[in-house]
């Protein structure tokens, strides 16, 4: 079943939205603003959020930049009509689409539709990764191969650093041994031994700002190899 998280401060919408999504099969769970989304969100994971942009406190503008970096879920931002700013403004920071308020609830719910039948596809798909994995608060790109901290400052990765992060993050939750890691990082004509994967793993986990001594991210098993341990959506 299809879960959303329906956030509006308007506790009409906010019902009337979850008795219509309701009828056509979602499972849905209302938020009033950004802390009880947030709180939500610490709970099973939802497939789509539908958001009004002007909340009390934190807007969605804000929310949808921090979903985006810490989950990954579609969102659907529900603007003014007459605001076309914000919403190119909510496009270009990581929400999947917008509905300019009031709007058509059954027009909703083929938006919400067609997002979840693109989510399907993508894992139909199979091993094939998404260009965008996000963990912990960080965004890989692996198109452009770029590293974003949760703060928006782009890391520079190496060659190395890049694949085998991609590694990592396509094998989440899994303990992978040197040998695995040299075999899905190696390079072509390029030589690497077991001390190569000890300094780029080394290296990445600086990036990360992941400490040696008492990694979150990158944990040591020892006698085993490396395991990345984060969720990772994309």
């Amino acid at each position: 079943m299809t879960r959303c998280l329906v956030v509006d401060d308007d506790a009409e919408i906010r019902d009337s939205l979850q008795r219509y999504l309701s009828g056509f099969g979602l499972q849905v769970v209302t938020a009033p603003d950004g802390r009880a989304m947030r709180r939500e969100m610490d709970g099973p994971r939802f497939d789509v959020i539908v958001m009004d942009l002007m909340l009390p406190g934190e807007d969605g503008l804000s929310l949808t930049r921090w979903v985006q970096h810490q989950h990954g879920v579609p969102v659907i931002m529900l603007t003014a009509r007459g605001d076309p700013v914000s919403r190119v403004v909510g496009l270009e920071i990581g929400a999947d689409d917008y509905l300019p308020k009031p709007f058509e609830p059954r027009e909703l719910v083929a938006r919400i539709q067609a997002i979840v039948r693109r989510a399907a596809k993508a894992r139909e798909r199979g091993a094939e990764p998404g260009r965008i994995a996000v963990f912990d608060g960080w965004r890989f790109d692996r198109v452009l191969r770029t590293l974003t901290s949760p703060d928006d400052v782009q890391m520079a990765l190496s060659n190395a650093e890049y694949r085998l992060l991609a590694a990592f993050l396509e094998r989440a939750g899994r303990v992978l041994t040197r040998d695995a890691l040299l075999e899905l990082t190696r390079a072509p004509g390029v030589e690497v031994n077991d001390r190569s994967i000890d300094l780029a793993v080394s290296r990445l986990r600086s990036k990360l700002g992941d400490s040696p001594k008492e990694p979150r991210l990158i944990r040591t098993v020892r006698g085993e190899g490396y395991l990345f341990d984060a969720k990772v959506a994309s």
